[in-house]
């Protein structure tokens, strides 16, 4: 069996909880309110790392993976499986509340999950309010992630309570403007099996919660004293070399940067939360033995 395999495994896992047990109970008629479905999606969210977070790390959310690639805790590969892991998760906890919906013999289940859906206009605020909401409150959750997963002040295994706790503030403030999203996966999830107007608006949440984690991800290394980079000016570099050699042009001579050395993807994935992720300091090299007179 391939090493990603049980990571990928464990993010789809974790996310179709976090469906399950987030929209869930507002989509089968709980009649819990805001703070109960903002309680429901942190309870998920805990409970998820927990359970899969020594094998992933618990992402659940391609905002969060993003932000991991962002401040190069994982690679561009890996956080593409990520998500696809995420979004394949999330389908399948909405297929099951769907399920549960269908054998119920609810007859509005696309409306339902519309109802649950994330959308702009009314009922909701408008387009530039919900920008303004996903930007800023996907990046204060990458921003306590990131934190609590790299601080030494947070014990081992106690991470995931201000994870948990963020997530389920976010949803307080922001269920009245448009939902919350903050997750793209999430938005997927109930986009998928309602009515086409919440199909039409999901672009707004793919979109600007990664704006919003790429903020909190820069944000983050400026505040810990790291150099804020964009992983993006390599990558670009080769576009743009390469699509120099398409139009004939003579490619770029700038010399790559050497690879960095350091622990495998898979190891730094399993730093997970509530683990430090800073690198250990480098072997001091023995002293050179002096040459012997003769």
């Amino acid at each position: 069996m391939s090493q990603r395999n049980p990571v990928l495994l464990a993010e789809a896992v974790g996310t179709a909880i976090l469906i399950i047990g987030g929209p869930g109970p507002a989509i089968l008629g709980g009649g819990i309110g805001t703070l109960g479905v903002a309680l429901a999606f942190g309870l998920s969210l805990l409970i998820a790392v927990y359970l899969v977070g020594h094998v992933s790390g618990c992402h659940i959310n391609p905002a969060v993976t993003f932000a991991m690639w962002v401040t190069k805790r994982m690679k561009g590969v890996d956080a593409l499986w990520y998500a696809g892991a995420q979004v394949v998760g999330a389908a399948v906890g909405g297929g099951v509340i769907w399920a549960v919906l269908r054998f119920g013999e609810t007859g509005n289940r696309a409306e339902l999950f519309t109802a649950a859906s994330n959308q702009y206009d009314a009922p909701f605020y408008r387009l530039a309010g919900v920008i303004v909401a996903e930007v800023a409150l996907t990046a204060l959750l990458v921003l306590v992630v990131l934190g609590v997963t790299k601080s030494a002040a947070v014990p081992a295994g106690f991470a995931a309570i201000p994870i948990g706790f963020t997530l389920a503030l976010v949803h307080m403030i922001s269920i009245p403007v448009d939902n919350t999203s903050v997750n793209p996966a999430r938005s997927i999830a109930t986009a998928i099996f309602a009515k086409s107007g919440a199909s039409d608006d999901l672009w707004v949440f793919l979109v600007f919660p990664m704006v919003g984690a790429l903020i909190g991800a820069l944000a983050h290394q400026v505040m810990h004293g790291e150099k804020a980079t964009l992983p993006l000016p390599s990558g670009g570099a080769a576009f743009l070399s390469g699509f120099g050699k398409a139009l004939g042009s003579r490619p770029s001579t700038a010399k790559r940067p050497a690879a960095r050395k350091g622990p495998s993807p898979m190891a730094s994935f399993r730093s997970g939360f509530g683990k430090s992720s800073t690198p250990s300091a480098p072997a001091k090299k023995a002293p050179a033995k002096k040459a012997r007179k003769r």
